[in-house]
């Protein structure tokens, strides 16, 4: 069954013709700006998934920072969204969505809904996106944009992300765009055999970023390189 917001459950929009027009700024601006973070910063530096590329192309980045940082909002840096929390550079969002292997018909829980951004690159990519955000102002700010964006594939809880969302699993992927000190069990608990979970394990100072693939005989841990990122917070990771 296909769990959705909003009252009619439609596939995932595509947003190439979606835009919003600032002073100072057209939608050829903000295409073209796209378009070089493509070419640049996810092409040149390996990123080969067509689908996650087109992506990229597609989902405006622009609408996902504050007015002030518009100017920047394609630039290969990490942008700050409040709450001390951070909007990952172009890059990062590419990889760990590529490292997903996303092909169309999966459920994907991602933990840090953040600024919206990653949420909607997710759904472009799978069936069903199930969001959990544990700073509220946070979640309420995305699910107005992604509604107004007209993504209904997506559904975003508030609460403590690093114990999942239980009522929607198993999940064939899982993201978490924030640090853990080690891996969440109820995470693990909550993948499908064969599901894959993309997550930053370690400290301020040194953090690598790990796929993990459940099998029938237990998980299988891959090194994908190294990152950096907030901490995540919750009962199964930073506590406050």
């Amino acid at each position: 069954m296909r769990v959705v917001t909003g009252s009619n459950p439609v596939a995932p929009t595509i947003l190439s013709s979606i835009e919003v027009r600032l002073p100072g700024s057209t939608d050829h601006d903000f295409a073209w700006a796209r378009e070089k973070m493509v070419q640049e910063q996810i092409i040149a530096r390996g990123i080969s998934d067509a689908r996650v590329i087109e992506a990229m192309r597609k989902v405006p980045r622009h609408l996902f920072v504050d007015a002030g940082l518009i100017n920047s909002a394609y630039d290969g840096i990490a942008l700050p969204i409040g709450a001390k929390q951070t909007l990952s550079h172009p890059y990062m969002a590419a990889r760990m969505t590529e490292a997903l292997g996303l092909a169309g018909e999966e459920k994907v829980l991602e933990v840090g809904t953040g600024s919206g951004y990653q949420t909607a690159l997710l759904a472009e990519l799978c069936f069903n996106v199930f969001s959990v955000e544990k700073i509220r102002p946070l979640s309420r700010k995305a699910r107005t944009l992604l509604d107004r964006l007209e993504y209904h594939n997506i559904a975003i809880h508030a609460g403590d992300g690093t114990l999942g969302w239980s009522e929607h699993a198993p999940y064939d992927g899982i993201i978490v765009t924030a640090a853990a000190p080690k891996l969440p069990q109820p995470l693990l608990e909550q993948l499908s055999i064969s599901g894959r979970m993309i997550i930053p394990i370690g400290k301020d100072e040194s953090q690598v970023m790990m796929r993990i693939t459940r099998t029938a005989a237990g998980f299988d841990e891959e090194q994908i390189g190294e990152c950096r990122f907030v901490k995540l917070r919750g009962k199964y990771g930073w506590r406050d």
